[in-house]
């Protein structure tokens, strides 16, 4: 007898620059995303923490992406080069943050960026991760 599943379609949120701070209001996407930067300055030797705060984790975060960013500007840019190749932040987003944040330095939206680009990430592995359950469930294949 077939089961009836009520499907609802999961739309991918969309970050941007305005409301960044908005998305990040709950703890699995909060811890993920710090989890995320912390991976990609930590492959360069570049310590990022999270004290798990959830409520004040952006303002945690993107202090702490500041310091660092600033740090590399000052003692190694070929390395902070290499970490926002790796973030995969472009040009064309910092221009775009730059329009969007005109308060905020150009360190500031640097650090913004990280964030913005690992939130991404974090949601995008979670969009097609519930994608895929999806398809299992429709063709009776159990993929947890």
């Amino acid at each position: 007898m077939p089961i009836f599943i009520k499907r609802t379609k999961m739309k991918l949120p969309v970050v941007n620059n305005t409301n960044l701070e908005n998305l990040m209001d709950k703890a699995e996407i909060v811890q993920q995303t710090a989890e995320q930067i912390m991976k990609d300055f930590g492959m360069f030797g570049v310590e990022i923490t999270f004290s798990g705060d959830i409520d004040n984790a952006y303002q945690e975060l993107h202090q702490q992406l500041i310091d660092q960013i600033t740090g590399l500007v000052e003692t190694n840019y070929d390395l902070l080069l290499s970490v926002l190749y790796q973030v995969d932040i472009t040009n064309r987003e910092i221009v775009q943050a730059e329009h969007d944040l005109p308060h905020y330095s150009h360190i500031e939206i640097i650090a913004h960026q990280v964030i913005a680009r690992d939130l991404k990430k974090v949601l995008l592995r979670r969009y097609f991760k519930m994608k895929d359950q999806e398809g299992g469930i429709e063709k009776g294949i159990d993929r947890t």
